[in-house]
């Protein structure tokens, strides 16, 4: 039964728990001994709550709630439960101890649908690299492949999704930290609308809007139904995407009709090259989206070209890891130091601290103005750009680590790394990463939609029609519950 439980995606699970074929204990229970199992593997789980989970799936009514007693996990950064670590890859807040003191709106939001919270999953130190690698819990490994990366900064989250502990998780995306782990790992990772989902009531948006809430699933319909479940404003909240004119879950198996459809392979910004292997899996793509009646032409916004945009962003995330670690001396009552992080961010804080408040507030005026010269070209008659989720397939561990001697060589190459996935952080349009190619040797490339903001609901219209047309549910990687 544990095996079979292991292959069903969430919507599945929630059926059985309505249909009384399974309670919600069992499901716990069942995912509590997968994670046991296969967790020293992995090392995705990093902040087991096994017995309040147990507590909280006792209580679940089935039927009561779309996901009534699925299980769930919840990535160690931003997203809290009230008692719970929260430690943000980080050893400074590992150290001192630091538990959450309320539930975040996101996290009531998850207890709302029914999911049952079974624990919290390892991330990069301040989510910085797109890797899954910090000093504090060590490395997240690939299920595809134990030697590879998981991605970041959702990497602990993407391989429980991908190896069957369960079948959704949280995520959040500053730079690509949903779609990244989705394509290295195999599995859906939609990247939503700015405001479409809610910070608070700890923060008001995520470094000045370049940051959303999110998840990992297995399938398209998972995805559209747990959108669903967290969309929305919440009290207090800047401001917020206005709501779709019905569920997202409408959108799955509708038409989308004829679109129009930009095609890019070569990274934007002039930031390197693309690997044989996602060009591949575009253009595969591209063939298969023709051969469902979408027009195809090899056009993108020409504002992605501009190599500016790494500077400004730049100039957002170093500012942010300063006040991160400012943040980090006041959660424990001492300074941090030097010896306290990994030297990326500690030179990434440097840099921040030296930036001027003028400098910052010109950057944040360049992005709004790039942002409105990429999203004039969906104005002429675009529906979708394809590109690459990565520019390369999922690569060794260790391939990001910091040279204490040169650290920001490390941001240099994993800004490289995101060239296709941080643009549409800048401008907010919501964007996904679907599992519709492997590498010869098995590792798993992703390939990237992106809509115009406000567009989920094309974006979901078209990731069910590909999902059907090249179905991905029955392939799983090696290590797999």
């Amino acid at each position: 039964m544990d095996d079979a439980l292991a292959r069903l995606d969430a919507t599945a699970q929630a059926d059985l728990v309505r249909r009384g074929e399974v309670s919600p204990l069992e499901l716990t229970e069942a995912t509590i001994a997968r994670i046991v199992r296969l967790n020293p593997q992995l090392n995705a789980v990093i902040h087991p709550r096994f017995d309040a989970a147990r507590v909280e799936a006792r209580a679940i009514v089935p039927g009561s709630a779309p996901f009534a007693g699925v299980p769930f996990l919840v990535k160690d950064f931003l997203c809290m439960t009230e008692g719970d670590p929260i430690h943000l890859g980080t050893r400074v807040l590992r150290d001192a101890g630091i538990r959450a003191p309320h539930d975040s709106y996101l996290t009531m939001k998850f207890k709302q649908a029914g999911l049952v919270i079974l624990g919290r999953t390892n991330t990069p130190e301040l989510g910085t690299l797109p890797t899954t690698e910090p000093d504090a819990y060590g490395p997240t490994r690939n299920p595809w492949n134990l030697g590879h990366s998981t991605g970041g900064s959702s990497g602990g989250s993407a391989a429980s999704v991908a190896a069957g502990l369960v079948a959704a998780a949280h995520a959040n995306d500053g730079g690509g930290s949903i779609r990244i782990p989705a394509s290295e790992c195999g599995i859906v990772g939609l990247k939503p609308s700015r405001g479409r989902t809610s910070f608070g009531p700890e923060l008001g948006d995520g470094i000045g809007g370049l940051v959303c809430e999110g998840v990992l699933t297995r399938s398209v319909r998972d995805t559209a139904a747990l959108l669903d479940a967290i969309a929305g404003r919440m009290p207090g909240d800047p401001y917020s995407a206005p709501p779709p004119r019905r569920p997202y879950s409408n959108e799955v198996g509708t038409a989308p009709g004829r679109l129009r459809i930009g095609l890019r392979t070569t990274p934007p910004g002039g930031l390197g090259t693309a690997h044989p292997e996602t060009v591949a899996a575009v253009e595969r793509t591209a063939e298969l989206l023709a051969s469902l009646g979408h027009h195809v032409d090899v056009t993108s916004p020409e504002a992605l070209d501009d190599p500016e945009i790494a500077r400004h962003f730049s100039a957002m995330y170093t500012t942010n890891t300063a006040w991160m670690l400012d943040n980090l001396a006041a959660s424990t009552g001492r300074p941090v130091t030097i010896d306290d992080v990994d030297p990326l961010n500690w030179a990434m804080a440097e840099v921040g601290r030296a930036c001027p408040a003028t400098q910052l507030l010109e950057s944040i005026n360049w992005l709004h103005g790039y942002t409105r010269r990429v999203a004039a070209w969906w104005e002429t008659g675009f529906d979708l750009l394809l590109t690459p989720t990565l520019p390369a397939p999922p690569p060794p561990l260790g391939t990001f680590r910091p040279d204490p001697v040169d650290p920001i060589s490390a941001g240099l190459r994993a800004t490289a790394f995101a060239a296709f996935t941080l643009p549409f952080n800048a401008t907010g349009q919501p964007a996904i990463s679907l599992p519709l190619h492997w590498t010869a040797d098995g590792l798993p490339v992703g390939v990237q939609l992106i809509g115009p903001y406000l567009g989920e609901d094309v974006l979901i219209r078209v990731a069910a029609q590909l999902e059907e047309a090249c179905p991905w549910a029955n392939r799983r990687p090696p290590v797999h519950a």
